[in-house]
């Protein structure tokens, strides 16, 4: 007998053999139970009354045969008709018998024969008869203790012992699979297996894992098995008969609100109704690795409100940073905006990003090495006071401010990957981690032509949601779809489901699906919120990562904004005359304000004819005058935050200059030499060094 979470017995044997899951109970000797009634003569009747039923059939038999005789004594035809019932009776038992076991079946076949024979020789000849007696005392007691015997048997614990009814191992190429001491919890049944040596392995129960799904009429993510790591022949089949995911369940606010980034970030829960949860940074207390996370999933499998769990958590927690890059435009984010650190849209301001992260990444780390840290831990973020991490080389205390977690997240990753090439962020994810920075990459297919597998191998956490089936391999590892994982069943028609691999979560749970929670309506008040408490409490950037931030972005990165005074000023509705009628300021630029909508053209002047097409384009400036020109867009570029400089962006300065853009090439390079640019890793692409300023 198994125990299930109440304490109650539960018959492992009809889970198996009877292909279906059941939670059968019993009454335990201090129970209290009616059956027991408190006394040890009532609890051993009722120990005896499963073993009864064969030695019931023997009296009755017995019984069977004295009243026969007084009925059918010396009647030949009343011999011939219980012949043909003994024969008819025996072969209809062996012929039921086929869809069980080949012991079952004999047994069965052997006792029926043995007891109807024994009854037609006590109906014909009487029960007292020649050696009838003798036959009934001695063949009846050992029938029935061979059933006695087999129920015994077929209820022993010993997880070496193979049952004699394996109904369903047998039915899915398994019987000779042993089964073990079976757990049962609240929604979930847990098997170990012990395979056939030399003849089966764990590959086997993976290959058989859909028929035992269709054996049990349950879906194919409720069944999946989880190898020993000790051997190839020896696992845990678990099954979860009931979905408790097909509730959806609502946001409804983070779960640990000024907590800290190094604690877990819960983000939905498993089908069994365990939270489900993922871990950023390291923790060497729990051999635990510092993580980059994988969120992918194709259109409509609910990846934005999976995007949200994750920030919404990350935003909640006092000692980290978030970054994110949106080329949708903060289409589902925009609540969120006030809390992040620095957001940016698609295109040029993602390329300053990207080369501002890959510029904070070696400042970081330098800052660790020199704090003696071998990994950001918690306290990294605080003030270092402990003579312990202190970068001065007389041993006392720094007293140097602290440096939070940050976390770059990279949404729609796909158009980065496009416009700066499959390996732009291989480099950071190598390199990130020991520099207490968590990349977190969302797209909808990280297959080998979109993501270099370089990359995808930086990547040690996923979050993988419904997919194309045959996309499958690309989110998860191997051995986690041969344990049962599945994504490419539920495709877009379960939302936030999801299977999550990543360190800290037991290697057993990597094939339990889990679900996001939901983002409505309701739910955007509450990020407002949360926005404004991060604004409020948040960490605010060190400096070190500001300062590595601010020397590759110049004015294109300013930080989280503060709330205050001024600012509230700024915020405040505009003055009921400057509305236009839908409250969102005036329509009118206010370069045009002095402008009379009612005034007369001015008549035509010498000149407003002259043609603007077919003339010379450009013109070739002294060189004093190249140099001042070009400094100058330069300046105006940094000015207006833009870092990342090609050809194509001079495409409107040139018009207004009147200067072709293969001047503008020869000036590129021309200010690369003397150190304004430096070249990115994308063919004609450049990044504006900013200029020092004065102190």
């Amino acid at each position: 007998m198994a125990r299930n979470s109440n304490g109650r017995r539960v018959r492992h044997t009809d889970f198996l053999d009877n292909g279906h899951v059941a939670d059968y109970t019993g009454p335990g000797l201090l129970s209290g139970d009616s059956h027991g009634g408190g006394t040890v003569g009532a609890y051993l009747v009722h120990r005896a009354m499963p073993h009864l039923p064969p030695w019931l059939a023997a009296g009755g038999i017995g019984i069977a045969g004295g009243l026969g005789s007084l009925q059918w004594a010396e009647s030949a035809a009343a011999g011939v008709g219980l012949t043909l019932a003994s024969v008819a009776i025996t072969g209809a038992t062996w012929w039921m018998g086929k869809s069980t076991t080949q012991q079952r079946r004999l047994h069965s076949a052997i006792t029926v024969a043995a007891a109807s024979a024994w009854t037609t020789a006590a109906c014909l000849a009487g029960p007292t008869a020649g050696p009838l007696p003798d036959i009934y005392l001695i063949g009846g007691p050992v029938l029935a203790l061979s059933w006695n015997i087999r129920m015994i048997l077929r209820r022993s614990l010993d997880p070496t012992s193979q049952s004699s009814d394996k109904g369903l191992l047998e039915k899915v190429g398994l019987a000779r699979a042993q089964i073990g001491n079976v757990t049962v919890e609240p929604n979930r049944v847990t098997a170990p297996i012990a395979l056939e040596p030399g003849e089966q392995t764990n590959d086997d129960v993976s290959k058989s894992l859909g028929r035992i799904a269709s054996a049990l009429d349950l879906p194919t993510s409720a069944v999946r098995y989880t190898p020993s790591p000790d051997s190839a022949r020896r696992g845990e089949l678990v099954i979860v008969p009931e979905d408790m995911l097909a509730e959806v369940v609502e946001w409804e606010g983070p779960s640990n609100l000024g907590g800290s980034i190094a604690e877990p970030l819960v983000i939905g829960r498993y089908d069994d109704g365990s939270p489900l949860m993922i871990w950023l940074p390291g923790d060497p207390q729990a051999k635990r690795n510092s993580t980059h996370v994988l969120v992918a999933g194709g259109t409509g499998s609910g990846k934005g409100d999976t995007a949200l769990n994750l920030q919404t958590e990350i935003l909640s927690r006092r000692d980290v940073l978030l970054w994110l890059s949106d080329p949708k435009m903060f289409q589902d984010f925009r609540p969120l905006l006030p809390g992040f650190d620095w957001a940016v849209e698609g295109g040029t301001p993602t390329e300053v990003m990207v080369e501002a992260l890959k510029a904070a990444i070696p400042a970081r780390t330098a800052w660790l090495g020199k704090h003696s840290y071998r990994q950001w831990l918690p306290e990294c973020a605080e003030q270092q006071t402990s003579t312990a991490h202190t970068c001065r080389p007389d041993g006392r205390a720094c007293g140097c401010e602290g440096m939070p977690f940050l976390v770059a997240w990279m949404e729609e990753a796909a158009n980065t990957l496009r416009a700066l090439g499959d390996d732009v962020f291989t480099g950071i994810a190598q390199e990130a981690r020991s520099a207490g920075v968590s990349l977190i990459v969302s797209l909808q297919r990280p297959s080998y032509d979109q993501m270099s597998t370089s990359t995808r191998a930086s990547l040690p956490s996923v979050v993988a949601l419904g997919c194309d089936p045959r996309d499958e391999g690309f989110s998860l590892p191997e051995a986690v779809i041969d344990a049962g994982a599945h994504p490419g069943a539920w495709g877009n028609r379960r939302p936030g489901y999801c299977y999550v691999v990543s360190p800290g979560i037991d290697e057993s749970r990597y094939p339990s699906p889990g679900r996001t929670r939901a983002f409505t309506h309701r739910s955007v008040s509450r990020m407002e919120v949360l926005a404004a408490w991060a604004q409020r409490n948040g960490a605010n950037a060190d400096p070190i990562t500001a300062g590595a931030a601010s020397g590759i972005a110049g004015r294109a990165y300013t930080g989280r904004p503060t709330i205050g005074d001024d600012q509230a000023e700024h915020l405040a509705p505009a003055a009921e005359g400057d509305m236009d009628d839908t409250g969102y300021g005036p329509l009118l630029d206010p370069e045009d304000d002095h402008i009379d909508p009612e005034a007369e053209l001015p008549e035509p002047e010498q000149g407003d004819d002259a043609p603007i097409f077919g003339q010379e384009t450009g013109h070739k400036p002294s060189p004093d005058e190249a140099r001042r020109l070009f400094a100058q867009a330069l300046e105006e570029f940094e000015t207006e935050g833009r870092m990342i400089v090609g050809p194509v962006d001079f495409t409107d300065w040139c018009d207004r200059h009147h200067l072709s853009r293969s001047w503008v090439s020869l000036r590129l390079k021309e200010a690369a030499t003397d150190g304004r640019l430096e070249a990115t890793n994308t063919t004609g692409r450049w990044r504006i060094i900013p200029a020092l300023t004065a102190a």
